[in-house]
């Protein structure tokens, strides 16, 4: 894992170099290998989270009948590393405001995603008056 983490981090470092050098010449040159490492390490992301959710099934083991709490976390998770990734994409290509709504819609997402949670919550409460 660790291995894996440098040659990504080196990857990284590597296509930020190569588009300054671009950028300087060529600006969209520069622009689409930013977007060609994104997606690279992006596509990294999604080998983890394969390996992330083999680790979730055994959680789910463990909580038995509360399987939905999972679902939210998991769902949440994605919605941030989207919303994430998609906001630096616009930022880095000089869209600020655009990357500040998609930032925006996943904290609304998050928000919407995790009121069950807040519902079991209260009605927990409510069994206790």
């Amino acid at each position: 894992m660790v291995n894996e983490l440098i040659r990504v981090s080196f990857l990284g470092i590597a296509g930020v170099l190569l588009a300054v050098q671009f950028k300087s010449q060529k600006p969209e040159y520069g622009m689409y290998i930013g977007f060609a490492i994104g997606i690279l390490i992006f596509a990294f992301c999604l080998r983890q989270v394969e390996a992330v959710l083999l680790q979730f099934g055994r959680i789910r083991d463990y909580l038995g009948g509360a399987e939905s709490y999972l679902s939210i976390l998991l769902r949440v998770i994605g919605i941030t590393y989207i919303c994430e990734f998609s906001s630096g994409i616009c930022k880095d290509a000089g869209y600020q405001s655009i990357a500040g709504q998609i930032e925006i819609l996943g904290k609304l997402a998050v928000m919407f995603a995790g009121l069950p949670i807040l519902f079991t919550v209260i009605e927990q409460i409510q069994g206790f008056l």
